[in-house]
């Protein structure tokens, strides 16, 4: 069936960089539009951004515009979080999802979720 994977997390200074990936491997996330959630202690899971399957439709949330980039590889199977400028406000787990349906900001139009890596961004 497959399984997404995500690397690259880790502690940052605040102004840091931390580029995330997740690995795709199975047929099954072929097609698919892909989404980078994340979710802070005691806060629900929220949008980060979103890719369709050649690249195109991008969508960020409000807070990331013109900090983060969404890309991915599909030769790879990876999809790619540039995150730069980063601010305590960051600090969270983060996703890979893969979307199967609807609209892609909602987390529950998403059927394939990675494990999630921990950024920690220090101020």
């Amino acid at each position: 069936q497959g399984q997404l994977v995500e690397s690259g997390g880790g502690s940052v200074q605040a102004g840091g960089s931390l580029r995330l990936s997740c690995a795709a491997s199975g047929p099954t996330f072929i097609g698919l539009s892909m989404g980078w959630f994340r979710q802070a202690p005691g806060k629900e899971r929220e949008f980060v951004a979103a890719i369709g399957w050649t690249g195109g439709s991008i969508y960020y949330a409000d807070f990331v515009k013109g900090r983060f980039t969404i890309s991915r590889d599909n030769v790879k199977r990876t999809v790619y979080l540039q995150m730069n400028s980063l601010t305590a406000e960051d600090t969270a787990v983060y996703y890979c999802a893969a979307r199967t349906r609807g609209w892609p900001t909602k987390s529950s139009d998403y059927a394939y979720w990675g494990q999630g890596t921990q950024v920690t961004v220090s101020s």
